[in-house]
């Protein structure tokens, strides 16, 4: 009777082993073949704001890299969350993408009481893109020329100066609401569907001021269409050497932005860390990093998956401190 128990518990073993076995075969095949058709990067953004055009360069780096189209699919609104939702919805074979900014991803969650899609739960981390402050911008003809003189000039005109973000609940909402705090400000907010059309229309003196991406406005700066008081990052950038930091400013603030690439929960890890492999050798490829520079992105850190995960779980934390601290929700 024993050697009969024994017998089946070894064959059974034996068959769940070779079922195991076979599994990682077919899975190691596919990462191996994986793509073999086009990839899409859905970005939750409008076309030609700073999301957009660093997706567009790494759509083009990655289909040389891995012989596959990369195309871009803009699905902007609702602060990221109509375009994360669909990728969170996809199936996870590694085909459909999510190419997304930090607010998007870390602070909504703090945000809205009923997110459509979860973070961690639904989503794979990939790789994380860069990282960075954001820049207060006023538009050229407003008579100021620092941030102190800024807060003086709208604390005399309560509620008749207005600004810009790319969305309710979105980086440069809260960090301005964070500003508006500090220095007892009352301005109004107007919310777009991207960087790109707040930023059109800050040029184009429909709004007074804003907080946006340094990728797509350094060069705006440069140019004297637009002026920079302040950068929200830790340090002043090499670009605009004169621009302090907030904190130096005299109004302490402090925080980072990013962009990473995410895949829907459940997509084989195979697939996910040759994703990874072949995005940080995209960033190590000399075009693409001086292209970066261009756009003005100079810290471009390498991660594994893991690493990218750790990086969103702490600002996950950090930023719903800030949101509460601030006392914003959103329906």
């Amino acid at each position: 009777m024993r050697t009969t128990l024994l017998r089946r518990h070894l064959r059974a073993f034996a068959l769940g082993a070779l079922a195991a076995w076979a599994a990682t075969a077919v899975h190691a095949q596919g990462a191996d073949a994986y793509p073999d058709k086009p990839v899409t990067l859905i970005v939750p953004t409008a076309a030609a704001g700073g999301t957009d055009t660093i997706s567009r360069l790494l759509a083009d780096a990655l289909s040389k890299q891995l012989k596959q189209p990369f195309i871009i699919d803009n699905r902007p609104g609702a602060n990221g969350i109509l375009g994360t939702e669909l990728a969170a919805r996809a199936t996870p074979d590694g085909y459909k993408l999510l190419f997304t900014y930090a607010a998007a991803m870390v602070v909504n969650p703090s945000l809205y009481r009923k997110l459509p899609y979860d973070p961690v739960k639904d989503f794979a981390p990939v790789a994380q893109i860069g990282r960075g402050g954001n820049l207060l911008l006023v538009r050229q003809d407003l008579p100021v020329k620092t941030l102190k003189e800024f807060v003086a000039y709208a604390k005399a005109r309560p509620d008749k100066l207005n600004y810009c973000s790319w969305g309710n609940g979105s980086g440069g909402h809260l960090a301005m609401e964070s500003l508006k705090k500090q220095a007892g400000l009352a301005m109004t907010h107007v919310p777009y569907k991207g960087s790109g059309p707040c930023v059109q229309d800050l040029m184009g003196g429909q709004v007074d001021a804003a907080f946006a991406d340094m990728s797509s406005t350094v060069e705006l700066v440069r140019a004297g269409r637009l002026k920079a008081l302040a950068n929200s990052g830790p340090s002043r950038i090499p670009m605009l050497p004169d621009v302090p930091t907030m904190t130096e400013a005299g109004y302490p603030f402090t925080n980072y932005s990013w962009y990473g690439v995410l895949a829907p929960a459940k997509t084989p890890p195979a697939i996910v860390k040759k994703l990874n492999v072949a995005l940080n050798q995209v960033l190590k490829d000399p075009a693409v990093v001086q292209r970066l520079r261009e756009l003005n992105f100079t810290d471009l850190p390498q991660n594994t998956p893991e690493q990218f995960a750790a990086t969103m779980q702490k600002d996950l934390h950090d930023w719903s401190v800030l949101v509460k601290d601030i006392g914003l929700t959103l329906e």
